[in-house]
């Protein structure tokens, strides 16, 4: 009877919320457009480029600004709500978004009543710890992809309070506008929660303004009878006006119709080196609708692929995938990595999808068994190839490693875990502690629509979500044997010889080198230390 009760009362709520809401709405939009004084003072502002730093004999100035297409370059904030819904919530509660949109362009899609309904959408029922790990996992990656660099510039130049001002829901960019903008404070949308048991749930409910009197109230209580130094401006948001009479100094970081450029990866404001989410590709309606026509065809497409790697010879699998869309690309030293030794090599590769061992046999052309430290009960038994799990006990580890070394070749991603972007996370050493013939291998891949990899998610469909891409690619170079002055035996310290394999493999593949662990990213993207646990 709990969750019924809670249902009715959410309903009244909304209906409640949503007819004072409509009111104050219309009172707003008659009073914000009945003139097109707004629109004037933005076109007085000076442009960005033009920003000179308000003299503060010294001191640091303050800045304001709102979030949506002010200090992002997208104007619309449709995709960010469909990632909310589509991570957290499923793909069904985003089609159902996506049907919607017609409904949110004609009631406006930046405010008001549109903005509430892709709210409601993305948000209701919803745990608060499911879209807390989009906030933390997912959305960073794409608002740095769109973050305009002209005002992220004269943002990063306020040493002093930088503060953002805006009618999104608050949950969505107050993690991101901290941790990676250094805001001080962020003001939005509050989404109504409501407690069933010891969860809190969203209940889709917007409290509060989301227009010009809301971000207006909102500067005065923050900053009082002193005005911020510096406010940036958008053409493109009708509520603007209000940083313009409300800060001492304010610049247009864009002009009607003209193209803004975003932050390259070398220039954003902390390294992305963990993000989370199953999609690829910001999820805008275009984009969105071909996702939902390409999944019938692409679970085909998985089923294709699979029947292809699991069942037929390495040799023929490998011509065959291409004409499937898989492109799989191997070195030419691939010959010589075996040569010399028909057994016995450690195989040291970096982490990037669940594939990598089976992906790797099939560029040698004969099965190597895989040793890995997680791996969910389902991958285990669906695997083609030989797994071994470790127990964590360093020196039990050691001597199940050098047995499985006597009966064949291994594989081993001293990673621990995969990392999607340009870096490598800490090997492990105990690889090189037991190994006398080992040979480095990078590889990488690139895709277009879904992630492979999952720290929050299902990690059993890993595989299946890197097969439905339309045209994954996996490259693998073997980089030859590591030289007998650079092991173990040769004096060398086991973690001096791990850390010269990973600067081989990430010189190789134009990657850099971190001290981050598996643990790091669990903590981050998951709340958790990643670790699988085995059921017997």
């Amino acid at each position: 009877m709990v969750f019924p009760t809670a249902l009715l009362n959410l309903v009244a709520q909304w209906l409640v919320s949503f007819n004072q809401q409509a009111k104050k709405l219309k009172t707003h939009d008659h009073l914000l457009h009945r003139t097109h004084s707004s629109r004037s003072l933005l076109l007085l502002c000076p442009t960005i480029a033009k920003f000179c730093p308000p003299e503060n004999r010294g001191h640091p100035f303050s800045l304001a600004c709102d979030f949506n297409g002010t200090l992002l370059a997208t104007r619309s904030f449709f995709p960010f709500f469909m990632l909310v819904a589509f991570e957290a919530g499923g793909p069904l509660r985003s089609l159902l978004l996506l049907l919607c949109y017609p409904l949110v362009l004609l009631l406006g899609g930046r405010r008001g009543l549109g903005m509430r309904i892709m709210a409601f959408i993305s948000f209701c029922g919803l745990r608060e710890r499911d879209v807390e790990l989009v906030t933390r996992g997912v959305l960073p990656k794409f608002f740095l992809e769109n973050l305009d660099a002209r005002a992220y510039e004269v943002w990063a130049a306020a040493g002093g309070r930088r503060v953002v001002v805006t009618g999104v829901p608050r949950v969505m960019v107050e993690w991101f506008a901290k941790e990676y903008l250094g805001a001080r404070e962020v003001v939005g949308a509050e989404m109504r929660v409501v407690c069933v048991g010891s969860e809190r749930f969203f209940t889709g409910i917007v409290a509060g303004g989301l227009g010009a009197a809301a971000k207006l109230r909102a500067i005065r209580d923050l900053f009082g009878e002193s005005k911020p130094d510096v406010g940036l401006v958008s053409h493109g948001n009708p509520h603007d006006h209000i940083f313009v009479s409300n800060c001492k100094q304010a610049y247009l970081v864009n002009k009607e119709g003209n193209n803004r450029a975003t932050m390259t990866r070398e220039k954003y404001p902390k390294p992305l080196v963990f993000h989370d989410g199953r999609l690829a590709f910001l999820p805008t309606p275009a984009a969105t609708l071909f996702l939902f026509l390409w999944l019938p065809m692409g679970f085909a497409l998985f089923l294709l692929r699979a029947i292809i790697g699991i069942f037929l010879p390495y040799w023929l699998a490998k011509n065959i995938a291409p004409l499937t869309g898989f492109c799989f690309q191997v070195d030419s030293h691939a010959a010589l990595a075996g040569e010399g030794k028909l057994s016995g090599v450690l195989y040291v590769c970096n982490h990037r999808t669940l594939l990598d061992p089976l992906l790797l046999s099939t560029a040698i052309g004969r099965p190597l068994t895989a040793v890995t430290y997680s791996l969910s009960p389902i991958s285990e038994l669906l695997s083609p190839i030989r797994t071994a799990r470790l127990t964590r006990d360093r020196k039990r580890d050691a001597e199940k490693i050098s047995d499985l070394l006597k009966q064949g070749d291994l594989v081993v991603c001293p990673e621990g875990t995969t990392c999607r972007e340009p870096y490598l996370l800490r090997f492990s050493a105990l690889f090189a502690e037991v190994a006398e013939e080992m040979v480095p291998v990078a590889v990488d891949t690139a895709v277009g629509m879904f992630y492979g990899t999952t720290a929050s998610g299902f990690k059993s469909l890993d595989p299946v979500f890197f097969l439905m891409n339309p045209r994954p690619k996996y490259v693998v170079r073997f980089l030859g044997r590591v030289p007998a002055d650079k092991k173990c035996a040769a004096g060398f310290p086991a973690t001096e010889v791990a850390n010269w394999i990973q600067k081989r493999i990430a010189g190789a593949l134009g990657f850099e080198c971190t001290s981050l662990t598996r643990k790091d990213k669990y903590l981050i993207l998951a709340g958790n230390d990643g670790v699988v646990e085995h059921r017997r």
